[in-house]
């Protein structure tokens, strides 16, 4: 993992083919055969994909929700696409109680629920790349509600790009969700893996004579 610091005024995908070219070249010295790169919509870089491809390397990337997209994935039929399947050990685990849900619907806020998910999945060559690859298509149906009253329903699409065939449409959402876990992992870690820093000791002062050594 690599961090690069710059200004907040930057793209966050700026100099990222460098250090992901950097990434694959030390995980293949380690002895692995199996690379996988993930990323959100900025890291999906067209220009790269072929070349990634042709060195064995798979990926599974955020792509934009651009109009022609979206006018293609609208015009699918209901029966095309399969529900989306949350990991069993995120549905049987035990919640508290939602604070927040209870406060929103009393004090009857405006809010954005999803009622269902939906994946389907086709091809789609990027104008930068030689080839076709794999999109990942995920509807979300959402609910505006009010309170307790439901205002309108609304759909949004969230879009993913890959050259790996043999994931399900689950999985390939799902491996792009377990990049956000990662970002989490980071931030509870303090903004840098704690393997990777150097860890001081407390100073501790003691009186000598009037003088205080550290």
């Amino acid at each position: 993992m690599y961090l690069a610091n710059r200004p907040g005024n930057r793209p966050s995908h700026e100099g990222v083919t460098e250090l992901f070219d950097r990434a694959i070249a030390l995980v293949r010295r380690g002895g692995f055969t199996d690379v996988l790169l993930r990323g959100g919509a900025d890291f999906s870089l067209t220009t790269e994909l072929d070349r990634w491809s042709d060195a064995g390397v798979r990926f599974v990337l955020g792509y934009d929700a651009r109009a022609n997209m979206i006018a293609q994935a609208g015009r699918v039929p209901d029966t095309v696409y399969q529900e989306l399947e949350r990991r069993a050990e995120l549905e049987l685990r035990a919640r508290p109680e939602n604070v927040k849900d209870r406060i929103v619907r009393e004090r009857e806020y405006k809010v954005i629920r999803t009622t269902s998910e939906e994946v389907f999945d086709f091809e789609y060559q990027p104008v930068s790349c030689r080839r076709p690859y794999r999109i990942v298509a995920l509807r979300k149906n959402l609910s505006i509600e009010r309170g307790e009253e439901a205002l309108f329903d609304d759909v949004r699409y969230f879009f993913f790009i890959t050259n790996d065939g043999d994931l399900s449409c689950t999985e390939v959402v799902q491996e792009a969700w377990q990049r956000c876990n990662q970002e989490n992992l980071i931030a509870q870690l303090k903004g840098g893996v704690r393997d990777c820093r150097r860890e001081t000791q407390p100073s501790v002062r003691r009186s000598t004579g009037g003088r205080r050594v550290r």
